[in-house]
């Protein structure tokens, strides 16, 4: 029986918490959820694929897209911007198909503000000290990023009571498990559901 609109959902983390990984992942298990795509000024990182990670765009044309109206957010991270596309996400929405957003603390406070029954999640790291571990095993910033990125995610691991759903990645797994829970109960909520079809089942059953 199909829903009648999609769901917003909303992940937050310090960087190297891992929600774009579990974000990906949640998309690759669970059927009718799509990871939106942002759009970023930043280089790619090794690995990472135009239109599969981020949209790789100049900052002339993200400044374009801002002043066309194209974000439903957008923030400037470390120097670097980032955005989320308004018309994508409507159009997925409106299929009744399920949206999974990774983005900072602003660009949650914006969502939270223009789609009020979106739901928030933050992914939280075991500690900082295994944060670190993590940011030092990518090998593409420098000690000095790293420290800025540290004392970054302490001022936005602070915000996290404004969310909705808290979740601790120590094992891939069950974190996995965890925001999968989380997707799956909000798509049995009875707003979600058609209520017609519902209805016109009833009616047949009593002819």
């Amino acid at each position: 029986m199909r829903r009648k609109r999609g769901s917003l959902f909303v992940v937050s983390a310090p960087s190297g918490a891992g929600k774009t990984s579990l974000c990906q992942k949640l998309c690759e298990t669970v059927p009718d959820i799509r990871h939106s795509v942002s759009y970023t000024t930043r280089a790619p990182r090794p690995g990472e694929v135009n239109g599969l990670h981020y949209h790789f765009v100049s900052v002339e044309e993200f400044r374009s897209m801002i002043g066309r109206g194209e974000f439903i957010e957008w923030a400037e991270v470390f120097g670097n911007w980032y955005g989320t596309s308004r018309q994508r996400i409507e159009e997925m929405m409106a299929k009744g198909i399920d949206v999974i957003l990774d983005i900072d603390v602003q660009g949650a406070k914006q969502i939270r503000q223009r789609f009020p029954e979106g739901l928030l999640i933050f992914i939280l790291p075991p500690s900082l000290s295994v944060l670190r571990a993590r940011l030092t095993g990518r090998r593409s910033d420098a000690e000095e990023v790293i420290d800025r990125r540290l004392a970054k995610a302490r001022d936005e691991m602070k915000e996290y009571k404004c969310y909705d759903y808290v979740i601790v990645n120590d094992l891939f797994p069950v974190a996995l498990g965890e925001l999968s829970s989380v997707v799956l109960a909000e798509r049995v909520r009875i707003t979600k559901a058609n209520l017609e079809e519902i209805d016109n089942m009833l009616l047949q059953e009593g002819e």
